[in-house]
Order: structure tokens, then sequence, then C-alpha cells
């Protein structure tokens, strides 16, 4: 996966892209379940109506084929996720490089992880932003000052009164 994404970069297909969500949470915490690897990208033409045609275009070509919403590359199911917002373009630029298999990978940091997270939600994104604690990952504070930039200090603040300090 790192070669083809780090090919859709050198080729232009896309800007720039950063492993997120549960596979990227991997490299902070214990392995957790899942389905699916997550990938933000900035589109080289984020303006057109079929924003991902492109990738699925070029993965296509390369004997990467579509399923569903996803790409199967090698043994995972990859779903691009265009950036959304200031956060989420921020964590996919700010992303750390890491190593796999001799290869660049870059992944989301855990604070941008924590902080996507919260920003969703749910049960299992709570669940999320607990493991990046427990594990050392991330501080609550570091969540905090990120949570405030970017206009979620009321649902930072929901999740410290539900989840107090240990």
């Amino acid at each position: 996966m790192a070669q083809l994404l780090n090919e859709m970069c050198s080729s232009g297909v896309i800007e720039n892209y950063a492993l997120f969500g549960a596979a990227a949470q991997m490299r902070y915490t214990e392995p957790i379940a899942t389905l699916d690897a997550d990938v933000l990208v900035a589109a080289s033409q984020p303006d057109r109506l079929d924003v991902l045609g492109d990738i699925y275009a070029f993965c296509a070509a390369r004997g990467y084929p579509p399923e569903g919403e996803a790409i199967r590359i090698g043994p995972w199911p990859t779903q691009f996720v265009p950036v959304f917002t200031p956060l989420t373009r921020e964590a996919m630029e700010q992303a750390e490089t890491a190593d796999f298999d001799g290869v660049p990978f870059r992944v989301v940091q855990a604070v941008h992880l924590a902080v996507i997270a919260l920003s969703v939600g749910r049960a299992k994104d709570f669940a999320r932003i607990l493991s990046l604690l427990e594990s050392g990952s991330v501080t609550r504070q570091a969540i905090g000052l990120l949570a405030a930039r970017h206009d979620l200090s009321a649902a930072w603040r929901q999740f410290e009164t539900r989840f107090p300090h240990e």
C-alpha cells in the first residue's frame, strides 16, 4: 500500500496522503479490530464531481480492483477519504513518516487521531481516544489544545466529564 500511495503522489494523482482511523491507531496502541484501512487524501483536482475517479482509475490500471466503496490493496480493502475539514487537512499535512518494509509511509499523529475521533463522537471513537491516552501516545492536555484550535472545546469538556482522569 505504501508504495502505491507514494506512486500516486509522484504521478500527480494525489497531492498528499496519510493513513488514519483504526489502522493508523495500531501504530500507537495495541492492535484493534478493523475491516479496512482509511487513507486521507488531498486530491489533485478537488473540485471535480468525481474527486476519487483518478484514484480508482490509477489503482485499476495496476490491478487493484474496487470493492464497493473501497479498493482492495493486498489483503486490505482501502477507503480513500478526501480531506474534509481543516482538522483532517492539518492531520494529513503534519503526518509522521513511518517505514513500512523499507518504504516511507505517512501516518496521522496520535493527537490528530484522537481529535478526529472526538469530532465524530461515536462510542467506538471515545474508546479509541481512551486507548490512545492509556498507551501514553497522547496527553489530555495535547488533545485539549488541538481540540480548542479546531472549535471542539465543548466536545472535549463533555469527554472529560464523561471520562475523568483516573
